[in-house]
């Protein structure tokens, strides 16, 4: 099953460089997200969502694909292959990214915009679904940035390490504590 952390920063830039670090670990085999995303609220005040997963080019690629091969076998029918590879690929990619557009994956857009709503202007907030990580060592890593816990399906014990990790400024052991 997976877990939802959500982390709101003090800065606008801090939940990209958090995410970086995560990609890094997550090639390291230390942590396996099953989705990500960056949510920021400039001055003006409209939260913008930045997904790790861009649905609409994944679709447009994999229906160009499978269109591709499905119009060659119908164009290998009526003798031209070719065009159909062409018309084919064509009009798979246009599905696909339509599909991509329509659909949402991981962790759902009206949740995030929801609790997006009370993170300050000028800040970022990271949400993620993660599938499975090795805490003691995701959170050494983690240590170096400051954040707060907005969210998470995690046990009591585990929020309050994930917590104390974030939270440079706490004194040691006044987290566990709360």
């Amino acid at each position: 099953m997976s877990e939802l952390v959500a982390i709101e920063f003090d800065n606008a830039t801090e939940a990209d460089r958090v995410l970086n670090e995560l990609r890094r670990l997550q090639k390291e085999y230390l942590v396996d997200l099953e989705d990500a995303v960056v949510v920021y609220r400039p001055p003006n005040g409209d939260v913008q969502l930045k997904q790790s997963i861009p649905l609409v080019k994944t679709g447009a690629i994999g229906g160009g694909l499978s269109g591709s091969l499905w119009g060659t076998l119908v164009g290998l029918l009526f003798l031209n292959p070719l065009a159909g590879f062409a018309i084919g690929g064509l009009v798979g990619a246009g599905a696909g990214a339509l599909s991509g557009s329509l659909a949402d994956y991981g962790i759902n857009d009206d949740f995030i915009r929801s609790l997006s709503r009370d993170i300050k202007p000028d800040t970022s907030a990271l949400f993620l679904l993660i599938r499975k990580a090795q805490p003691e060592k995701v959170l050494a890593e983690l240590s170096q940035y400051k954040g707060k816990l907005i969210r998470t399906s995690l046990s009591p014990d585990q929020e309050a390490k994930l917590q104390a990790a974030i939270a440079k400024s706490a004194p040691a052991g006044a987290e566990a504590a709360s």
